[in-house]
């Protein structure tokens, strides 16, 4: 069953390849966002999504001059995908990128249950788990990396997203809706490939991702495979690639390149330490672009 979906943020780096993918699935796309996406089929409503009154007028309104015909009005919207954000620290000031992250998640989700949506997705982060944007040189606290881990950002960017997972939380418990919340890996578009020889390289300069990724067009799945399962109510999921981005296994990695921090479970041989095992069990995700397929891999 296809749906009529509102995705903010569609023109960015993320964005840009997930709405194609959720086109790919036969979904219909508004893309709400500053800045229109260069996407056929798919109309951008420039929207301040910071401001609520924008936010419920753009979640009640036609997706596009077509929809006139109909002459009964827009159509209901099935589902709501939140992406726009300050998509990292240090491009605004710190209050600001969290006031806009925060304020803009609230508005959403408030305006989607208001108007009788019941399903949202929400980006949230990797930087929930503390060292992306860590100052200094911070450990995990074990691994793998899983949705119940004790999330403690010291940014105003992973802190927002933390906030906003409880925003999620709450309007979740009081309207019953489904609102899912990605944790989003350090995302990699078609053309980046070619920087993952370096990464593995120098494996320590993935650390403050953990060694983990996502292939924007997977992540595009994901979304639909969201969008596809129903009743879960608050739900977060890490929205990541299957494999490690290194050369070894992922046990041996680890205990090469982390020796003091704790693996509690055993892992899979090239498992990512941000694991997806969730998103694969009760999603049914199936990663399709492996960056093993794309980099050129030494012979043994």
């Amino acid at each position: 069953m296809t749906k009529r979906v509102v995705f903010t943020g569609g023109s960015g780096k993320a964005g840009r390849h997930v709405i194609p993918e959720l086109l790919r699935y036969g979904h219909q796309v508004l893309n709400l966002d500053r800045v229109p996406l260069d996407c056929p089929g798919v109309n951008t409503l420039i929207t301040d999504v910071t401001d609520s009154g924008q936010v419920f007028n753009a979640l009640s309104m036609h997706f596009d001059t077509r929809e006139l015909e109909s002459g009964t009005g827009p159509a209901k919207v099935d589902a709501v995908v939140h992406f726009a954000a300050v998509p990292r620290i240090l491009i605004q000031p710190d209050n600001e990128t969290f006031k806009a992250n925060v304020t803009s998640t609230y508005a959403v989700i408030e305006a989607a249950v208001k108007l009788g949506i019941a399903k949202v997705i929400i980006a949230s982060s990797e930087t929930t788990y503390g060292v992306c944007f860590a100052e200094g040189d911070k450990d995990f606290h074990h691994f793998p990396l899983e949705e119940d881990y004790d999330v403690d950002p010291m940014d105003s960017y992973g802190l927002s997203k933390v906030v906003n997972e409880k925003t999620a939380r709450a309007f979740a418990m009081r309207t019953g809706a489904d609102i899912y919340a990605l944790r989003i890996g350090n995302v990699i578009e078609p053309h980046e490939y070619d920087r993952f020889p370096a990464f593995v390289a120098d494996p320590m300069s993935r650390k403050r991702n953990a060694w983990s990724y996502i292939d924007a067009r997977d992540l595009g799945q994901i979304v639909h495979l969201c969008l596809m399962k129903d009743g879960l109510g608050f739900e977060v999921f890490n929205a990541v690639n299957d494999t490690i981005t290194a050369d070894l296994p992922t046990e041996a990695f680890l205990k090469t390149y982390q020796p003091g921090v704790p693996i509690r479970r055993p892992m899979g041989e090239r498992e990512a330490p941000l694991s997806n095992r969730k998103a694969r069990e009760v999603l049914g995700f199936r990663e399709e672009h492996d960056w093993r397929r794309y980099v050129p891999q030494p012979a043994r």
